[in-house]
């Protein structure tokens, strides 16, 4: 059965963009009705210049400029209240494409397979959101009131070749101008802006391994040994930014100088048309004031189009993460609780293309319930066999069953309720400890939360505690030793009673009675649970039904636990004669 693809897509480009503005479509029309009677009224100032010139003040009609200014102050307020009407509309479009947007983004992160997540550093993730902003800033900003003022040049131009007919022919020629300008801007800004995220982006990835990894750096001094890399990688970002504003400012200035030229050439024309009786004065200025108002957006266009550039490329990163093919959503038919047998078809699985195979053609069953170990030196695979049974991978080759049924037709939600799964590395969240106990089954009650840390060997530990399970465990769990945060990771295993319990070196960070106690606990479930544990405890194995040898991918050797520990005992050394033992 094909997965099922998350609902923001259907194939369809740029789908999760037009969600999001399709419930904004009536703020949309709002906006595009607000700003024609905007750029309408602001035909009443040149107007207003070309009455006072031609009207008031060579006739001395007091009476007309109080009329005319009466009727300036009707549209100013107006003007005021229109303009504040279409920020307001705009702010609701940012918080809707905000809301929108940014949901649709977290919930496909969370909804992509471990592989592809892994497969990018977690800045890479991280700027996806800022990309949000910079979608939600070009089409909620001055950026989308520039593009919907640009249009109404037109309108403007019209009105000179009206008003002033022998000056209009000069707007006419700046306008294309400004338009090659905008569009030479826009093609060096797409280059520069993209060398300096890449710089940015990079240098974020050594922040962020330098902040994860802070105990590290610290225990081992190794702030002189990391400030070359982040010198240089800091450096690259300056220079790639120093680049795109260099490109940018250039043509921004340049924009503002050819806006003095209009005005020069429309005013210098304008002259030689007054003397010719062709045009008044009232007509001159007012063409100057209208042809202002044409090229100023062609020249914030010129300003802007950084911001354009940016919105084109952050559309294209979120686009490619929309497209990916995530994990299933829910399957078509809801499967009772399974009894936990596991098994693998000669399933093969390789980190990368053509790279290494890591599991090679493993064909087995495990269970039903049973406490089942894994071990194998270093690097021979078991970590990544426990993430082949709990789903998290997917072979390239062969298949992966539970009870029978194929896991890849199970959502994720359906295998974390059956399938438990602790990885080597134990990660808590900050909050409070029952918060971490209970995060995957937030409507769990207080008897099976204490029942789970019971089981864990972490209760009396933490009712010790002068706030009990309201204890805070800070970022990560950084105020717990490293045991007490995987018993609290191990207690969030047992809750919900999983069938299959999958557990990677569970008792690195405990001590010896706790092992045992452990092994204990573990023998207990195992009787209704299938477990799978990958470790190298005596305590664990000597508690196991089966051993399986992994070396390099495969099955070395398997079978129950007694026969396999005893063929993995080195043979006494032979003492030959005269030598001392």
């Amino acid at each position: 059965m094909p997965a099922t693809k998350p609902a923001v897509e259907d194939g369809s480009k740029h789908r999760w963009l037009w969600n999001s503005l399709r419930d904004a479509r009536g703020a949309l029309r709002d906006i595009l009705f607000v700003s024609f009677f905007v750029n309408l009224l602001a035909l009443a100032a040149p107007i207003f210049v070309l009455q006072v010139y031609d009207r008031v003040v060579f006739h001395a009609g007091l009476t007309t400029l109080q009329g005319l200014v009466l009727g300036m102050a009707v549209v100013m307020l107006f003007d005021y209240i229109l303009r504040q009407a279409r920020s307001r509309i705009f702010q609701s479009i940012a918080v809707n494409i905000d809301i929108s947007v940014g949901r649709a983004l977290f919930d496909k992160i969370l909804g992509l397979p471990l592989r592809a997540l892994e497969g990018r550093p977690g800045a890479y993730w991280q700027a996806l959101f800022r990309d949000v902003e910079v979608v939600r800033n070009a089409l909620a900003g001055p950026s989308a009131a520039l593009a919907i003022d640009v249009p109404f040049a037109v309108l403007f131009l019209i009105l000179i070749f009206i008003l002033a007919p022998p000056v209009a022919w000069v707007i006419g020629l700046f306008i294309p101008a400004f338009l090659l300008l905008a569009w030479r801007s826009g093609k060096v800004a797409r280059q520069t802006t993209k060398r300096e995220r890449d710089a940015s982006l990079s240098r974020d990835e050594l922040l962020n391994e330098l902040i994860t990894s802070r105990a590290t750096v610290k225990s081992l001094a190794l702030a002189d040994a990391m400030q070359p890399k982040w010198e240089t990688k800091h450096a690259a970002s300056i220079v790639h930014a120093k680049e795109r504003g260099k490109t940018t400012d250039g043509h921004q200035v340049l924009g503002h100088v050819m806006t003095l030229m209009t005005t020069v050439a429309i005013t210098s024309v304008g002259a030689l048309a007054i003397l010719d009786q062709k045009m008044t004065i009232g007509a001159l200025i007012a063409a100057n004031m209208l042809g202002g108002r044409a090229v100023a957006p062609l020249s914030q266009l010129v300003g802007q189009w950084r911001m354009l550039t940016q919105l084109r490329q952050a559309i294209a990163r979120l686009d490619g993460v929309f497209a990916m093919e995530g994990e299933r959503v829910e399957a078509a038919v809801a499967l009772k609780r399974p009894e936990g047998v596991l098994r693998l078809e000669e399933a093969r699985f390789a980190y990368d293309p053509g790279g290494p195979v890591v599991i090679d053609g493993l064909d087995g069953k495990i269970g039903p319930a049973g406490m089942h170990g894994v071990i194998g030196r270093n690097g021979c695979g078991k970590s990544t066999f426990l993430k082949l049974i709990a789903g998290l991978y997917t072979p390239q080759e062969g298949r992966v069953l539970l009870d029978g049924a194929d896991i890849l037709q199970f959502s994720r939600s359906e295998l974390s309720r059956w399938v438990a799964y602790l990885p080597q590395d134990c990660t808590l969240f900050s909050g409070t400890i029952r918060d971490n106990i209970c995060i995957a089954h937030p409507d769990a009650t207080d008897e099976a939360i204490v029942a789970a840390a019971e089981q864990a060997l972490v209760h009396e530990f933490i009712i010790d505690l002068p706030d009990g399970y309201a204890t805070d465990i800070g970022e990560a769990g950084a105020r717990l030793s490293g045991g007490q945060r995987q018993r609290l990771a191990l207690a969030r295993a047992f809750l919900g009673n999983p069938t299959v319990l999958l557990l990677d070196e569970p008792t690195s960070d405990l001590d010896n009675d706790a092992e045992r106690h452990l092994a204990t606990v573990l023998r207990e479930t195992s009787r209704e649970s299938t477990v799978v544990v990958a470790t190298h405890s005596p305590a664990l194995l000597n508690a196991c039904d089966t051993i399986l040898v992994l070396d390099g991918g495969r099955v070395a050797m398997a079978g129950p636990a007694r026969e396999v520990l005893q063929r993995l005992q080195p043979r006494p050394t032979e003492v030959r004669s005269g030598q001392r033992a």
